[in-house]
């Protein structure tokens, strides 16, 4: 007689359904797991069997065999515990073995029997409910597995399990856990000065795109960064989903409570690029996984490691991180916005006696830390000046986030209907994920403008990907004055924002390229 169980291995965010069966032979008494168990579900025995001693059940005197199939698969961590439980104790008789086929398990055994915090919970009860399965997992992760719309079974113990399937004290549904509110932000009227800065975030807000900050210390780029997530509409219910599965692969789901809030992610400048892109021993999502649908903000950004920052590139053009295995890849949602702030150079660059003492070669050299196809990902860069005493003495700007956060709302509001059938499920209906095939028809300049993109691209050295960000960028500013083209104005001043990489000449400014 073999019994089964059904539970859940995670590649990437995707739960894949794992059939846990055990079968009682003959031989000396022993316990073995097979199907490419990882040490902690091989562990999973000892759990197991001190967990029904303290239940008064001693596991049968026979050679029992579990496999976990398909057996080619890989499975890590502790959440087979419950499945492996539940298929001993239907195959002892102490459960009807009929009724577990209605539904998967997940859950980490304590030696107590009782059922501790296991991370995966919500994709699990997704592909439980995918699978018109309900989901046994533990009590505190019940709120967490209610989001998925199915019937979930929130259990204390294996005990209450055992009393439940007999009929003696049967388990509640649980509720969803509660829709936090988000707690109030910073508001860009901290911000003294800066006007042009302002402006460049509105524009990276409105329209998705990559920005990068470069200026003296204390010139507010961090400030400005950390005011970006402000300005974003919340999260919809989709994205919602999509982020929170993640956030419970990664543990960071507390009791089940969901957040409409964007993510923002400021990982330290020592990251590795495990890190921030994911991996490790045993592959997790990385920073740029835990950005999804919202802000990654990396600042000191030359002092990331090379290997690190090209690593983005990937992401950043596909709008997910793939982890490269032996014998797997995995994949992890990394659908982010970029924004990044730097230094001139490693002194500061900064005024007066902060100011560079080394000449041109200073700023030359930390600037080549930034190869060129990863500066050529950045949309909009901006040079942020000095705040000068008479700027923080000036009265707070009449404009804030709450006023700035209208315009962009009403900018990404024409982009949903623009993109409303052009775009797919991975990517955002917005100018900066736009289909380059769409920019012909919505991002298409008047002849005035592309008379001047057109000398542009040969003048500040464009490639195509440069090309086609500069028509997004333009597109974005055309939508936040409310112009239903793109004219000439609008490319001068996406053009003033273009970066360069270093070595390959100056900016030019809007006013220059306009004339």
């Amino acid at each position: 007689m073999v019994c089964r169980v059904t539970t859940f291995a995670f590649e990437g965010v995707d739960a894949q359904p794992v059939d846990v069966q055990v079968q009682l032979t003959g031989g000396n008494p022993a316990f073995h797991i097979v199907g490419l168990p990882d040490k902690a579900v091989g562990e999973s025995r000892e759990r197991v069997r001190a967990a029904f001693a303290s239940l008064g059940l001693a596991l049968p005197p026979k050679r029992v065999i579990v496999n976990l199939a398909p057996a080619d698969l890989p499975k890590e961590g502790s959440h087979y515990d419950l499945a492996i439980a539940l298929a001993m104790l239907a195959i002892m008789g102490v459960i009807p073995p009929d009724e577990l086929g209605k539904y998967a398990a997940i859950g980490e055994l304590s030696l107590d029997g009782s059922l501790g915090e296991t991370l995966g919970v919500l994709p699990a009860a997704m592909a439980a409910e995918a699978m018109n399965l309900s989901l046994i997992c533990p009590e505190i992760c019940g709120a967490e597995a209610a989001w998925a719309g199915g019937s979930v079974l929130g259990a204390r113990s294996l005990i209450a399990l055992i009393n439940h399937f007999t009929g003696r004290d049967l388990i509640g549904p649980p509720k969803a856990g509660m829709l936090a509110e988000p707690p109030p932000g910073p508001d860009l009227r901290d911000v003294k000065g800066q006007e042009g800065a302002k402006r460049v975030l509105e524009i990276a807000a409105a329209g998705g795109h990559n920005l990068l900050f470069c200026g003296p210390p204390g010139s507010g780029k961090s400030m400005l960064a950390q005011r970006l997530p402000g300005l974003l509409p919340p999260l919809s219910a989709r994205e919602l989903l999509e982020v929170s599965q993640i956030h419970s692969i990664a543990g960071l789901l507390e009791r089940g409570r969901l957040s409409r809030t964007r993510p923002f992610r400021a990982p330290h400048h020592s990251a590795s690029m495990a890190a921030l892109v994911g991996g490790g021993i045993k592959a997790k999502p990385g920073e740029v996984s835990l950005a999804h649908h919202g802000v990654l903000f990396l600042d000191e950004l030359p002092e990331f490691s090379a290997q690190v920052l090209d690593s983005l590139r990937q992401p950043l053009e596909a709008g997910e991180a793939v982890v490269a295995r032996a014998n797997r890849h995995v994949r992890y949602p990394a659908r982010f916005q970029l924004v990044a702030a730097m230094n001139p150079c490693r002194c500061g660059g900064g005024p007066g006696a902060a100011a560079c003492r080394r000449g041109p070669k200073c700023a030359e050299s930390y600037q080549a830390r930034l190869s060129g196809p990863f500066l050529d990902r950045i949309d909009l860069y901006y040079d942020t000046p000095p705040v000068t005493a008479v700027d923080l003495a000036l009265p707070p700007p009449t404009e804030g986030t709450a006023e700035a956060k209208v315009r962009v709302e009403a900018a990404i509001a024409v982009q949903l209907e623009r993109y409303e059938d052009e775009t797919s499920d991975t990517r955002r209906p917005v100018n900066a994920d736009a289909p380059l095939n769409e920019l012909e028809r919505f991002a298409r300049p008047d002849e005035s403008g592309a008379a001047l993109l057109a000398g542009a691209a040969d003048r500040l050295q464009l490639t195509a990907r440069g090309y086609s960000r500069v028509l997004k960028v333009a597109r974005t500013i055309a939508d936040l004055d409310g112009a239903t083209s793109v004219r000439r104005v609008h490319i001068a001043e996406a053009l003033s924002y273009r970066q360069r990489p270093p070595g390959r000449g100056e900016g030019v400014s809007a006013e220059a390229l306009a004339h």
